[in-house]
């Protein structure tokens, strides 16, 4: 299936990695992954410092070779193809403008290299893709950062690649500007039809733009699909805690009847849709995600076949559109409960309150995994 994009040009093909694995010395940094990204969509590999991610895009670039396996884009094998041939392009985080051209010219730089005498039309369009026509005279110097990201984008996109590569492409800007470019992004995708690859370690960041995620985990991918397929429906504690928050309850199943699956954990027993649980029978873990969970003051307002345990509050955070409470079970465990702000009261810490949920909004993992994986690592890669 072909694609057409802003500047007409139609192009077709799928990025395939068929077995990629990356060694360096005796640490494997990817191993045989196999990938195919759709052409046109918005893809993003996810995951931790050291998980694969920029090593895998840095392969499709040809700014590292592979130590096995082939890249294909469309039917073309680009394996062993120069980076400079290859129809990839990437925005780096640092955005790598040059400082003593005008926006006009860093924008028409691809052009001008390749050897185009005309190249108006096309620095045009593209300005006026990321909306920043009105600037074109002016110095990077003299830009925002988020101005500056979507010069940078512009660059890329004016060489008309098969796939533009994005390498925590936004990681550089506040909280604020990094919302209103993940936006933006998304919305140029859509506008000029390319395969975007998003690397990132910001998870809302993937599941804003991405129409496919895939969590990688230590140079393999954990789970891919849609961001509500995996938000939903994790299939690992890994996935489980680095996509979004869990609580996830070491239990035992005790029966799978029907549709309905019933946990002894935490001395009580606890349901889940059979649909939803990788395990029926011996150890499981349910997992329920914090703002499914709710807070009431004694069992006899828990709504009819709901699960619920009862705990003592440890801890209560107001930030704004919802308050996030600990409530500390009766074995020492906690459990996260986000409640969205509606006027009603924040329960204190100390105070003793029932949590509950619906049934159907739980999950159930293989209880031989350790229910710790997935903790969030920081940017230099320590717990």
């Amino acid at each position: 299936m072909s694609s057409t994009d802003v500047l007409g040009r139609t192009e077709g093909g799928d990025l395939r990695l068929a077995g990629l694995t990356k060694r360096f010395g005796a640490f494997t940094a990817v191993d045989n992954l196999d990938l195919t990204i759709p052409q046109g969509s918005f893809f993003a590999l996810l995951g931790a410092s050291g998980c694969g991610k920029t090593t895998t895009l840095r392969m499709v670039s040809g700014l590292e070779d592979p130590t096995a396996g082939q890249i294909f884009l469309g039917d073309k094998d680009v394996t062993d193809t120069k980076p400079y041939r290859r129809p990839v392009n990437t925005v780096f985080q640092n955005y790598a403008l040059f400082p003593h051209l005008d926006i006009f010219e860093n924008v028409a730089f691809g052009l001008r290299r390749r050897g185009f005498k005309s190249v108006k039309p096309q620095v045009e369009a593209m300005l006026e893709l990321v909306e920043l026509g009105h600037l074109a005279k002016r110095k990077p110097s003299q830009l925002s950062g988020g101005q500056q990201q979507r010069i940078a984008l512009a660059r890329a996109l004016i060489n008309e690649p098969q796939v533009l590569l994005l390498d925590e492409p936004l990681g550089a800007l506040d909280l604020k500007l990094r919302r209103q470019m993940q936006i933006e992004l998304k919305r140029i995708q859509t506008e000029v039809g390319l395969t975007f690859v998003h690397v990132t370690h910001d998870q809302e960041e993937a599941m804003t733009m991405a129409d496919t995620i895939a969590v990688m985990n230590q140079g393999r991918i954990e789970q891919m699909g849609s961001p509500a397929e995996l938000y939903e429906n994790p299939l690992t504690t890994f996935v489980a805690n680095f996509l979004g928050q869990s609580n996830l309850i070491p239990g035992t199943v005790e029966s799978a009847t029907g549709d309905v699956v019933t946990v002894s954990a935490q001395g009580r027993r606890l349901t889940l849709d059979a649909k939803r649980c990788r395990s029926l029978s011996g150890a499981v873990i349910l997992g329920v995600r914090p703002e499914k969970v709710q807070l009431v003051a004694t069992e006899a307002e828990v709504p009819s076949g709901y699960n619920a345990l009862s705990g003592t509050v440890s801890d209560a955070s107001f930030i704004g559109v919802s308050t996030q409470y600990l409530v500390k079970l009766p074995s020492g465990e906690e459990i996260s409960v986000f409640e969205q702000n509606t006027g009603r009261a924040i329960q204190r810490p100390g105070t003793e309150v029932v949590v509950h949920w619906d049934p159907s909004q739980g999950f159930g993992l293989d209880g031989t995994q350790d229910i710790d994986a997935g903790a969030v690592l920081d940017e230099e890669g320590a717990a």
